[in-house]
């Protein structure tokens, strides 16, 4: 966090200042920045094969120092802004329960992310492939993963994690991405509606994080909410008077700042892309100059061009595999394509239900032009998208914070009208200190929830290697199996069923629903078949889960052509033995 605000808010000062000064949203903008920056430059060094833990360091190194020449005037500035600001009420006690209550909200997520990787793709993608630019210091297409070709932005800041520390310590860096957009969500809505409001929906998109794995998508929703804060600095610059110290060249930086933490996002996620129409609607309104324009494209293709170009040169297809019915079919066919939706539409669902008090948000007194419709604007259309594209909930996360806040604008409008009723109905229910009861019960009933998700989260921490061995074995499929391969490698390995378990593997393993290694293109030949099939591809050995494939090692003759090695928990691996012709 040091090195990357030491980056960012040593690019901002370059900026002025936007019209309405916020020092906590700012900094939060100022880290979120740095943090692109560094995954600008990994990706360099990956590029050049030269991500190695020297090069980390050095630019964490410099990121540090650079913050620290910059905290004495940072701190003067706060002084000065502090000295000059007109005088805030203090908070009521509703207020300061909100804010309790927020934190007791956040406490779990402070301990959720020192556990052991266990997640599904963190384990089957995403930190395999940070490990393999880590281990090679470069980017590579790694066909064994599910999907070689996707933008992997932000997963570059694991593998930079990976090579001075260890997989826990990259939940950390996925939950950095959530708190910062917290604590953006929390002053957005300071700003721009009450504390009541700020509180709760920083504490709805809070408790909706996902803080216990190295998944990306916490990280696309800080650069899209980032990217949306920029905008709106932008957009108020042509309407209010830059703030003291702030030029009015400072505007059009806003623009290319957006443009930039849209393109870190379209660099880590496809569905990134979404946005891109909205903002250049919302660009248009003000802007139609062609030099402002071009700067902008090319401050957003600068994170994210090397995967698009990269994709498009090796496979005819940018947006591989997801593009493939439009630019030809590579790794994956089109059967592959199909099974793909239709795993999409089996998990399809409706939006969490806290969001859903967003439609109330035209009732609120909050609406009139300004940044609640322009973030009510966006919450819309990244409903409709998402129900036209997908419905997969993890799809439309890049949304949440706003969905968060725009939720909270709803929430308070509803609670609004049911005091109203009571007043009116109930007056002497009103006069009670039953809002008091009802305020008290809640801060119960959410320290309990805090308590006991913290006690589950600390039960989950390994400090040791044993018991980091002993959690992966209760909680990984094939653990100890894979185990075993790992330290008693038996040529190349074939895994059957065991996809949310690679990164335990023997490195690399190949095997998937998907890809040209696809299960129905080997796992229904007849057991002599498959051997063959195996030891022309220099596979060594094979592991099933075989109560998800019974039909492998029950195979006629099976045991001919395959010789046990160990089983353990369901999970058996076998030697391929050498087919006679």
């Amino acid at each position: 966090m040091a090195g990357a605000w030491g980056f960012g808010a040593t690019v901002l000062a370059r900026f002025g200042a936007p019209a309405r000064r916020d020092a906590w949203l700012e900094g939060a903008i100022a880290t979120t920045l740095g943090v692109g920056l560094f995954i600008v430059a990994f990706q360099a060094l990956a590029i050049a094969g030269a991500l190695r833990q020297g090069a980390v360091l050095a630019l964490l190194g410099a990121g540090i120092v650079l913050a620290l020449l910059r905290l004495p005037g940072w701190r003067r500035e706060l002084k000065a802004r502090a000295a000059l600001a007109p005088a805030q009420p203090a908070p009521t006690l509703g207020e300061k329960c909100a804010f309790a209550a927020l934190l007791l909200v956040g406490l779990p997520t402070l301990f959720s992310p020192l556990a052991p990787p266990v997640a599904f793709d963190e384990v089957m993608y995403h930190l395999p492939y940070a490990r393999q630019v880590a281990q090679s210091g470069t980017l590579g297409v790694y066909e064994w993963l599910r999907y070689p070709w996707f933008p992997y932005n932000y997963d570059l800041l694991y593998a930079a994690a990976l090579t001075v520390y260890d997989d826990v310590f990259t939940h950390f860096i996925h939950g950095l991405a959530g708190w910062l957009s917290v604590l953006m969500i929390h002053r957005l809505g300071r700003l721009h509606a009450n504390r009541y409001i700020a509180c709760l929906g920083a504490g709805i998109w809070l408790a909706l994080g996902d803080y216990p794995n190295s998944y990306i998508d916490m990280g696309v929703a800080l650069f899209v909410l980032a990217a949306f804060v920029a905008l709106w600095w932008w957009d108020e610059g042509h309407v209010l008077e830059p703030a003291p110290g702030g030029p009015r060249h400072g505007r059009a930086r806003w623009l290319l700042l957006a443009a930039f933490f849209l393109g870190v996002a379209a660099g880590s996620k496809y569905q990134a892309l979404i946005f891109l129409p909205l903002v250049a609607v919302f660009v248009a309104r003000r802007e139609r100059r062609p030099l402002p324009w071009l700067a902008a494209l090319a401050l957003f293709l600068v994170p994210c061009i090397y995967w698009y170009a990269r994709n498009y040169l090796q496979t005819g297809d940018p947006f591989n595999p997801i593009g493939a019915r439009v630019f030809g079919f590579t790794n994956w066919n089109m059967a592959d394509y199909t099974q793909q939706l239709a795993d999409v539409r089996d998990h399809a669902n409706m939006p969490n239900g806290l969001f859903w008090p967003l439609l109330l948000v035209p009732f609120s007194p909050l609406w009139r032009p300004g940044p609640v419709r322009a973030a009510f604007v966006f919450c819309i259309y990244s409903l409709v998208i998402w129900v036209a594209t997908s419905r997969y909930p993890r799809y439309m996360m890049a949304s949440f914070p706003l969905l968060a806040l725009m939720a909270a604008v709803g929430w308070h409008t509803l609670l609004g009208w049911a005091g109203t009723f009571v007043r009116r109905r109930l007056p002497a229910l009103a006069r009670g200190r039953t809002p008091g009861v009802f305020g008290g019960l809640l801060m119960v009933v959410l320290a309990g929830f805090a308590l006991a998700h913290s006690v589950r989260d600390v039960r989950m921490i390994s400090p040791t290697p044993a018991s980091r061995e002993a959690f992966l074995a209760r909680h990984v499929p094939g653990y100890e199996v894979l185990s075993h391969l790992r330290a008693n490698p038996v040529g190349r390995l074939y895994q059957v069923g065991l996809n949310d378990s690679i990164y335990f593997a023997p490195n690399p393993v190949w095997g998937d629903i998907f890809g040209p290694f696809r299960y129905s293109d080997y796992l229904y030949l007849p057991a002599d078949q498959l051997a063959r099939k195996l030891a022309s591809q220099q596979f060594g050995s094979i592991v099933i889960q075989t109560a998800l494939a019974p039909y492998v090692h029950t195979k006629p003759d099976f045991d001919k052509y395959f010789s046990l090695i160990v089983e353990k928990d369901g999970v058996k691996a076998y030697r391929i033995l050498a087919p006679t012709p």
